[in-house]
């Protein structure tokens, strides 16, 4: 029997091959909360029967069904992959560095069609019974990932879903020996696409990936379930840098409205060769919205610059991430 509190949760996940359709969890990443949830909508029956005050039960239905939520998690240095594909789109496989066990993912933009998951997670009673949801179809809408000073990489996937299915075995969690990434690892650059330099003073970074899609695709003949979403607008991409100000290159790119080439990375220890665990974000072109520093008493001036990311014409954003994983 599981612990019968959060203590004995667990979350699985799996790419699907179609839309909706059922995949056995082979991902277990360890996470630090979640809220998928099924939503339903349901109709009453307003029909007038002699006598009657109030509705009747039988006369309630179900007319629509769909999930949504989020989960929050450490970046770690495995098992990433499927999370990454699917928010970014773009099929990857694994890339060899030399003969060495690192392997390179590069996650580019692309449509998110297809991508699509199976996430189960298990709920514990307070008996130690785990209990079983299943969410089917679930598509990535955004993700930000954070880190600051002295803290843990995480990032927060938001998620929506087309069905719950309480009906499937609960798979059986397996853990790797995994170490999440953090502050201590963390590098800033920003400059020239490709000529980047590291950046002073930063505190804080966030970057959120926001993939809009028509989640609203509810049919005839879909017993209530909603159609794969479509991507229905641009990518957003946005960020913050927290900041004491020991230079004015970001003060001057909010003045000059200029763009700038930014990587976030972390670089954790060596794989093989030169080869090193590896996340890093990379976004060719910025420009910073605000705000610039203004001076709040006897304190070190510090500020917050928020930016937008923009296409810079050639260049694609990606996520990069070297692990020991073979397969995603």
């Amino acid at each position: 029997m599981a612990i019968g509190s959060g203590l004995g949760a667990q979350i699985g996940i799996a790419a699907e091959s179609s839309y909706g359709v059922f995949v056995a969890p082979t991902k277990f990443p360890e996470f630090n909360k979640e809220s998928l949830v099924l939503k339903k909508t349901t109709a009453q029956s307003s029909g007038i029967a002699a006598g009657r005050l109030m509705a009747l039960s039988s006369r309630r239905v179900v007319t629509q069904r769909e999930v949504s939520g989020s989960i929050e998690l450490e970046v770690a240095n495995k098992g990433m992959g499927v999370l990454l594909q699917a928010l970014m789109g773009t099929t990857v496989t694994p890339v060899q560095q030399g003969a060495s066990a690192a392997y390179l993912q590069t996650h580019t933009l692309a449509d998110t069609w297809g991508k699509s998951l199976t996430i189960q997670k298990g709920v514990p009673l307070t008996t130690g019974t785990v209990t079983d949801k299943t969410f089917l179809g679930c598509k990535v809408v955004s993700a930000e990932f954070s880190c600051e000073v002295g803290g843990m990489l995480t990032a927060t996937f938001e998620f929506d879903g087309k069905d719950c299915d309480e009906g499937q075995t609960l798979a059986v969690a397996s853990y790797s020996n995994m170490a999440p990434f953090h502050f201590g690892q963390m590098g800033l650059k920003t400059g020239t696409f490709g000529g980047e330099t590291a950046l002073d003073g930063v505190r804080k970074v966030s970057v959120k990936i926001e993939r809009p899609q028509a989640t609203d695709r509810f049919y005839a003949n879909q017993s209530a379930l909603k159609a794969q979403p479509i991507s229905n607008d641009l990518v957003k991409i946005s960020g913050s840098l927290e900041m004491d100000y020991v230079a004015t290159t970001v003060d001057d790119l909010h003045t000059s409205d200029g763009a700038t080439s930014l990587v976030w990375e972390f670089l954790g220890p060596i794989i093989a060769s030169t080869y090193a665990e590896t996340f890093r974000i990379k976004l060719p072109a910025i420009k910073i919205d605000d705000a610039p520093p203004t001076v709040d008493g006897y304190q070190v001036v510090r500020s917050t610059f928020n930016f937008q990311a923009l296409y810079d014409g050639t260049n694609q954003v990606a996520i990069e991430y070297m692990s020991t994983d073979i397969t995603l």
